[in-house]
Order: C-alpha cells, then sequence, then structure tokens
C-alpha cells in the first residue's frame, strides 16, 4: 500500500515550478527516487494539464500525488482533461518543435499510464525506489 500525499494547484503556468519544489520536499524527506526524472515528470505532466486540458482555464486546477511504496515512487497529476488523449510522439516525428514530453517520461519511469476519471483525466508514471 502506498503512503501517498496529493497538493491541488491552480491551473496557471506558474503553479508548474510550485508542483515541483512540492515534489522536491516530499522526495527529500523520503530520500527514495531518483530526484531529477521525478522532477522532470512532474513538470512536463504539469505543463501538459496547463498546457492542453481544460485545467489550464479559468479558474482550473489540477492535482499532483506522490505516493510511496516499498519499491516504487508513483507521481500522478490529475487534470480537468481535454479533447485530445495524451500522446506518445515518435522522436522522428517533425510535426513540432516540442510534444516530446511523454517520451521523455517512457525514458525515464519505470511505468506510466493515462486513466480516464470522470471528471477529467490522471496521467501517472513510477519510478524505482532508491533506499528501500
Amino acid at each position: 500500500m502506498l503512503k501517498r500525499w496529493c497538493r491541488k494547484f491552480p491551473g496557471l503556468p506558474r503553479q508548474v515550478a510550485e508542483a515541483r519544489d512540492f515534489v522536491a520536499a516530499l522526495l527529500g524527506d523520503e530520500g527514495s527516487a531518483p530526484i531529477d526524472d521525478a522532477l522532470l515528470i512532474v513538470s512536463e505532466l504539469a505543463t501538459n494539464a496547463v498546457r492542453h486540458t481544460r485545467s489550464g482555464r479559468y479558474g482550473g486546477w489540477f492535482l499532483v500525488a506522490v505516493g510511496f511504496g516499498d519499491d516504487v515512487v508513483r507521481i500522478e497529476v490529475f487534470d480537468a482533461g481535454g479533447d485530445k488523449e495524451p500522446l506518445l510522439r515518435s522522436v522522428n516525428s517533425d510535426v513540432e518543435e516540442g510534444g516530446r514530453g511523454l517520451l521523455l517520461i517512457a525514458a525515464c519511469a519505470k511505468n506510466w499510464g493515462v486513466q480516464d476519471r470522470r471528471y477529467g483525466r490522471c496521467v501517472w508514471a513510477e519510478l524505482a525506489r532508491v533506499n528501500a
């Protein structure tokens, strides 16, 4: 069973840094996951929530949850959903300069995924826990 903390953030771009600080503080206290990978993951997921979902609209919000298991740290970002599903793009795609955040997450996470929720979606990633 995961020991879990969560925090709600306004759906504003500047809140991505706040979400990163929240995760960094939790990881520092637990001494548990590769911090650089975890911060990259929360940055990408929170940015996607603000940029690509209804969370970034007026009055929107996103929620960051961090769970600690015996051998895993799970980072989840809940957003208000959007018109498009999160998409893992090819590194060779020439569609846009950006849009490869999920590819970065897939590269550094042990596992990741997307779960539709009644009022939005949860995008999550798991990292192998260090010092378990």
